[in-house]
């Protein structure tokens, strides 16, 4: 028989994949087109696109709906999520329609679907429309070709965030389709025929602090209080001008600093050589990293991203092109390693996402926004620019030879144009990009598989069991939780349920490759195992509560067992709580996300407690329970739990053996149970059991379980008896004496006298 090789395997597997991805995309491509049909239907020809009478069927992709005036083309309407990731607070993408014109130039914008529950709650959405509406009138051609900054909008205090996602879309998605000919007919320019400008390979050296700022490998803005009260003196807003900042003029309001360390050079100096061989591995082909670091009476982080993982306090623009970066590309640093450094309390490691297209061989600059009270609820914003272009020294540049300016495309090819640059859907990319991470979790969830078809192989050796527990729980919290930030939530539940009764899209779940893979796993887990399979092994929050009760038991922090009367009553609290949640849910996703913040998930995994203190503190309370009553939170308050225990009732199969003195008289299983998921009469609860497998251990063990002591007693009596002395023997002398030891004389010799 041949020898498979592990590339041929992969090679395989890789086949599959691409295959399974195939299918997918012919199921997502024409759902693009009808989403925007469906959007267009509500709307009049000449609400969108002023002077219009009429809008055609959506075309190519991404989908453009041509719109006309009479027989004349006026322009195009499209979606933005169609061409770009739109994704607000809410953690779903904000629909808008955007009108373009032929010339590039915006001519209407509406706001169609949207879950951002700041906009839902306390926000009139009609001061959200009439800041996107700034945009109306922008001509976004210069900007495609790098000869202008993008448009800026007006900022709704109190939906900082969601403005500036709504109108980067806009801007992003109008200059990608100008970029790729499906809008405008400006002829190309002449071009050039050589290989694009790259970063300078090698190891790189090891520079101080001072040698990078002095040829601008590292880029430095400082603003005095002075100088931005003036700021805002110069901005005419009265407001503003009369609200200042206090403090000395010439005092630091902020000295930032930025950096691209995805060059060699000037990543081993500010990261030191482990922090660049670390970011490097992370690293995709191509893909680059950016450090901003900063002091001052004003942060450049703010709690925007702690609330809804955005920045809004700045971004990255280059060639008119903004980038805003979210928690999921940031990563906290403690200090600088170049010699001569200073101390800074902000320093912020940025991950460029691979869509973004960044050229690190380009110039580009940070965008810092400034923001000022002016009222209860109200805040004024000024825009400061910090430069940055890598020197020369990092760059390798090919000789370039002039090449004549090519035809015209026809109007034809455009669509093959648009293919390579914008018609592959993100998800796509997102998955192509997440390649390694998607990888190891399938193996680790082949593994998981594994020790479960095989767990009476594995609880008859104890020690290796609980090694083998230990380990996937540890892999569980660091890697699958705080470092891929896949935990599974309620709200993925409430969001399928809404998705099922709104209009089902798959864009929506194949945005997150881990958790669309995680959740596939635990369906199929489901039919064989039920919800233990993802509560007792595969959730972050649940491994870092049993990881902590381990060490609580170890240093003998007293163990509360409650009585199985009250413990009965409370664990329905959980199927409540999500009931509610999936009750409100269907009135406002908005607001049952707002409510769902009843999981501490998204504060001790997804933000490793870098949040407000109400948050911390409510996390800590439950994991400081949990030390005492071990899963406190996954017994009784755990939605996610609860609504996974519902479809888990329809497994097929049962793992869990039991005896028949199990309950009877026999409690032992039931005492030992970590979760108090084993009645009194010793059937299993499958609602509440994690498939820890201490009961299987238990079932095995010849030493601890009564059944199996017993049987194992009365086989060593029975190889006693058997142990019948041959035909023929000559039979032992016994001396029995008084005190059980032979008396004076009696040495050798044999008595049968009983003792008195």
């Amino acid at each position: 028989m041949p020898v498979v090789s592990r590339i041929d395997l992969f090679r395989s597997g890789g086949r599959l994949l691409l295959c399974i991805g195939a299918v997918l995309a012919l199921l997502v491509a024409p759902a693009s087109a009808a989403r925007l049909a469906e959007f267009l239907s509500g709307v009049a020809p000449s609400e969108i696109f002023p002077g219009a009478d009429r809008i055609g069927s959506p075309e190519g992709g991404p989908p453009l709906a041509p719109a006309y005036a009479g027989s004349r083309l006026l322009g195009h309407v499209y979606l933005n999520t169609d061409v770009t990731d739109a994704t607000g607070y809410s953690g779903k993408p904000i629909q808008l329609l955007v009108a373009i014109d032929t010339e590039g130039v915006i001519r209407g914008i509406r706001l169609r679907e949207h879950k951002e529950p700041i906009v839902l709650i306390g926000i009139p959405e009609q001061r959200i429309v009439a800041a996107m509406n700034r945009l109306v009138g922008a001509a976004m051609a210069p900007v495609a070709r790098g000869e202008a900054r993008a448009p800026e909008t007006d900022i709704v205090s109190g939906a900082t965030v969601t403005v500036l996602v709504m109108a980067d879309s806009v801007v992003r998605s109008a200059v990608r389709l100008i970029r790729a000919g499906r809008i405008g007919d400006v002829a190309p320019q002449a071009a050039t025929t050589a290989a694009p400008a790259t970063l300078a390979p090698g190891p790189g050296e090891v520079r101080d602090w001072e040698s990078l700022l002095g040829d601008g490998s590292v880029r430095r803005l400082h603003l005095s209080i002075g100088e931005v009260n003036q700021a805002y003196e110069r901005s005419g807003n009265a407001r503003a001008a009369a609200n200042p900042e206090p403090g000395d003029p010439d005092d630091t309001f902020i000295e930032l600093f930025t950096a691209l360390v995805s060059a060699p050079t000037i990543g081993r100096s500010l990261l030191g050589d482990e922090g660049y061989e670390r970011l490097a591995h992370h690293l995709a082909p191509g893909q680059q990293a950016i450090l901003v670091a900063g002091h001052g009476v004003y942060s450049f982080k703010g709690s925007g991203y702690v609330r809804g993982g955005i920045f809004d306090r700045i971004e990255v623009v280059q060639d008119g092109r903004p980038l805003r970066f979210r928690d999921r590309d940031h990563r906290r640093l403690g200090d600088i390693a170049a010699e001569g450094a200073p101390r800074l309390p902000e320093i912020a490691l940025f991950t460029v996402p691979t869509d973004a297209g960044l050229n690190p061989t380009e110039p580009w600059s940070l965008q810092l926004l400034v923001q000022r009270a002016i009222g209860a609820r109200e805040k004024a914003f000024l825009s400061f620019e910090l430069g940055y272009a890598l020197p020369e020294s990092y760059i390798l540049r090919p000789a370039v030879v002039a090449a004549p300016a090519p035809a015209a495309t026809p109007v034809a090819a455009a669509p093959a144009v648009e293919r390579d640059l914008t018609e592959v859907p993100l998800w796509e990319r997102i998955w192509q990009a997440k390649t390694w991470d998607i990888a190891i979790t399938a193996i680790a969830l082949m593994i998981l598989t594994g020790i479960f078809f095989f767990q009476d192989q594995l609880v008859r050796r104890p020690v290796l069991y609980r090694w083998v527990r230990y380990a996937f729980l540890t892999w569980t919290l660091v890697w699958l939780g705080w470092y891929a930030n896949a935990q599974l939530s309620v709200v993925n539940v409430l969001t399928f349920v809404n998705a099922l009764v709104t209009g089902f899209r798959w864009e929506y779940f194949l945005a997150a490759p881990l958790i669309f893979i995680l959740w596939c796993g635990v369906a199929a887990a489901l039919i064989f195992w039920g919800r233990g399979v993802f509560c007792g092994w595969l959730c972050p929050f649940g491994a870092l509560q049993e990881l902590l009760a381990a060490v609580a038991q170890k240093l003998r922090v007293p163990q509360v067992r409650l009585p199985w009367g009250l413990h009965e009553r409370l664990w329905p609290i959980k199927y409540v709580i999500f009931l509610a949640l999936l009750g409100i849910s269907l009135h406002s996703v908005a607001i049952a996300e707002q409510i769902a913040e009843v999981e501490p998930f998204k504060t001790a995994i997804i933000l490793k407690f870098m949040r407000e203190w109400p948050f911390v503190l409510y996390a800590g309370g439950l994991l400081a329970a949990g030390l005492f009553v071990e899963r406190f939170f996954c017994r009784y308050l755990c939605p996610l739990g609860a609504a996974l225990a519902i479809p888990g009732r329809m497994r097929t199969f049962e793992w869990l053996k039991r005896w028949r003195e199990c309950g009877n008289p026999c409690h032992r299983c039931a005492h030992e149970c970590p979760v108090q998921s084993i009645h009194p009469e010793g059937n299993i609860n499958p609602n509440e059991c994690i498939y820890c497998m201490h009961c299987q251990e238990l079932y095995r063990a010849e030493d601890r379980c009564p059944h199996n002591i017993q049987i194992r007693l009365k086989r060593e009596k029975q190889v006693a008896m058997s142990a019948v002395p041959l035909p023929g023997a000559k039979a032992p002398k016994t001396v029995i004496t008084r005190n059980g030891k032979p008396q004076d004389g009696a040495q050798g010799a044999s008595s049968t006298a009983p003792a008195p």
